[in-house]
């Protein structure tokens, strides 16, 4: 089994490296390309990636390569986790939306149009190489707007799948909260990616009792401080929602401490220079500590239960992901791209029924929806105008006046990676 990791050079990838090389009857890798035209990341990465498989006496090769097509030829499966224009892009999307009082966030608001405007095009590029070299290869896309950027692959006809790891997060912290196996605990999550709910908390699976309304009677401060959100808000609720929810739900306080403090892209950046000089040392032979503060915990668990389902090598039996809305949520379009359970297969996700949601999410879940296609025509076509529409459309935003103010600072800030600017 050949995989190949676009974006490979990134300082998280040791932790994708040491989920492979732990989970290896799960997902037995060959071959493991990692692809980044950075080929000074590329070479520490690389050599610690070696140092790790070595160590934990994974069989596999792996091989660096700054050549895409190259990279992706003949992979059964590839996974892109890239940046576009790296934390220095990420650090304007978190601060220039704060001048017009607005969140200042990578993957949501005014910030995360930013990152997708920049994002889906490259993105789109590497999946024709792949369908041009292996057509057969799934995609599968961790790179941020997961939503938007599965959206565009779906909707070129792309056999892709998206994900991200709120949802096994919330299932490991749930997990050890209630002192059971992660795999006992089954999620009923709903929403679009970085906007979803866990509505119920079943042990056993789909079919198993509720025990959401237990979990935050006994355990409530507790998810209430992982959320960074009053316990009043979770208890009136009575359902778990995401962190990125804070963005809607406590807008204008939020926007207050991130003038306060320097921004997580700053944070990041720091860290990932002490990480590639960690990844330097010929001795490393293992993830390092710091790697934890970096960010996407459990993705690997999650990234090899998916590549293991879609190539047919078992997996568990349903997986949180995005893919496409096909009448699960009826008050989408079918084309829609939602992150929910599913079961997974060779033929690709399946989402599980999603009884009647309350109107408190679906309306916001719809709201977002239309930002989500205006942010993708503007993606795919450019302009202005199309800039200017998802920015009104977005809740974060909302506002004609700031529309026309973050229309302004956005093109300006990422001229250099919009080719019709």
């Amino acid at each position: 089994m050949k995989l190949a990791v676009v974006g490979g050079g990134s300082t998280y990838t040791p932790e994708l490296i040491d989920g492979f090389a732990r989970l290896r009857d799960t997902l037995p890798i060959e071959e493991l390309v990692l692809v980044d035209p950075a080929a000074d990341r590329l070479e520490l990465v690389g050599g610690l990636a070696r140092r790790i498989f070595a160590k934990q006496g994974h069989p596999g090769r792996i091989v660096t390569t700054s050549d895409v097509d190259a990279g992706v030829a003949d992979a059964d499966a590839v996974l892109l986790q890239l940046r576009v224009g790296g934390q220095a892009a990420r650090n304007q999307d978190e601060t220039w939306p704060l001048e017009c009082g607005c969140v200042g966030q990578e993957t949501t608001g005014a910030g995360g149009l930013a990152k997708a405007l920049r994002t889906v095009p490259v993105v789109l590029d590497i999946a024709e190489r792949v369908r041009r070299t292996n057509p057969d290869a799934w995609i599968i896309d961790f790179t941020n707007p997961v939503g938007i950027v599965t959206r565009a692959l779906l909707q070129a006809g792309h056999k892709a799948v998206g994900l991200c790891n709120v949802a096994i997060g919330f299932q490991r912290k749930f997990a050890k909260l209630l002192d059971v196996a992660p795999s006992e605990v089954h999620l009923d999550h709903v929403g679009l990616n970085h906007l979803t709910w866990e509505t119920g908390v079943r042990l056993g699976g789909p079919g198993g009792a509720d025990i959401l309304p237990k979990l935050l009677a006994e355990h409530g401060d507790a998810v209430a401080a992982d959320l960074r959100m009053p316990r009043e808000i979770v208890d009136r609720l009575g359902v778990v929602p995401s962190y990125y929810l804070r963005y809607f739900y406590q807008h204008d306080a939020v926007v207050e401490e991130l003038r306060t403090k320097p921004s997580r892209a700053a944070e990041v950046a720091e860290m990932e220079r002490e990480l590639l000089k960690m990844y330097g040392d010929p001795t490393l032979d293992e993830k390092p500590e710091l790697l934890a503060k970096r960010g996407g915990a459990f993705y690997s668990e999650a990234a090899v239960d998916l590549a293991a389902s879609l190539l047919g090598n078992g997996g568990s039996p349903y997986q949180v992901v995005n893919t496409v809305n096909n009448g699960t949520l009826p008050f989408l379009p079918d084309d829609a791209v939602i992150e929910v359970q599913a079961t997974v297969d060779g033929a690709g996700a399946k989402p599980l029924a999603v009884p009647r949601l309350d109107p408190l999410y679906a309306g916001l879940i719809a709201h977002v929806t239309g930002y989500e296609d205006l942010a993708l025509q503007a993606a795919l076509h450019g302009g202005r105008d199309r800039v200017f529409k998802a920015l009104l459309a977005h809740p974060l935003v909302g506002q004609y006046a700031y529309a026309e103010q973050l229309t302004d600072r956005l093109i300006a800030h990422n001229r250099e990676h919009l080719a019709w600017a």
